[in-house]
């Protein structure tokens, strides 16, 4: 069965282009005109990802993605104008998975969403419980719990802490990171690589502004530290 795309923009030009062309790619896409509305079809006929604009009437794209990440965790792809780029990354701090400015390339943009995709897949993997310090993630269900606490994150820091957890105390680079959750096709990880493992920190870490889970490691990459 095709992945469902749902398309929030008020241009209708834009609705009909995407729609048009991910049509051909071979998925299914139904459209939206403003956050409002977007909210009341992913209700009704859940996507496996989203394309959002930002700035639109009624529900802008902050506000959809405020109540969207209380009811589902589906990945989501903002798409706005250069001189919008800050405001996308304020759309990560609220738990979109990536970015795309305006103009952009279809091809681009249909990577984009293949590799925000195959994250968000289990992919026949054979699922673990991975623990390290006062942290549980179940691969099975999806779930992360701090010091038996749940805690929400999005597919992208999901994916991020997974990685980490797996090799505890192993250094992992930028560049690690990028290829391994998505694949040398998705260059877009690597400049919102900060923003999600911030994110990540506040929701995990009893200090965010001092971590002691996600340590950095200066000039290197990342590591996990197993006994914070």
């Amino acid at each position: 069965m095709p992945n469902t795309i749902l398309v929030v923009d008020d241009q209708s030009s834009v609705r009909q282009l995407l729609q048009e062309y991910l049509t051909e790619q071979g998925f299914r896409v139904f459209t939206a005109t403003d956050g409002q509305n977007a909210i009341y079809q992913a209700r009704h006929e859940p996507p496996d990802l989203v394309l959002l604009d930002i700035m639109m009437p009624k529900m802008d794209g902050y506000q959809f993605l405020r109540q969207f990440r209380q009811e589902r965790q589906t990945p989501v792809i903002i798409i706005t104008a250069r001189e919008e780029e800050t405001d996308a990354v304020l759309g990560l701090d609220l738990g979109a998975d990536d970015y795309v400015i305006k103009p952009f390339r279809m091809r681009e943009l249909l990577a984009r969403i293949r590799a925000v995709l195959r994250r968000n897949e289990d992919g026949g993997e054979k699922f673990e419980l991975l623990r390290a310090g006062g942290i549980l993630l179940d691969e099975r269900t999806h779930s992360v719990t701090v010091n038996a606490r749940p805690v929400t994150l999005t597919p992208i820091e999901f994916a991020i802490l997974q990685v980490l957890l797996r090799s505890p105390g192993r250094v992992f680079s930028r560049g690690d990171l990028v290829d391994l959750l998505s694949g040398s096709h998705f260059a877009g990880l690597g400049s919102t690589l900060n923003v999600h493992i911030r994110n990540l920190r506040a929701k995990i870490e009893p200090d965010p502004g001092h971590p002691t889970y996600i340590e950095t490691v200066f000039g290197v990459g990342y590591r996990f530290q197993k006994e914070p």
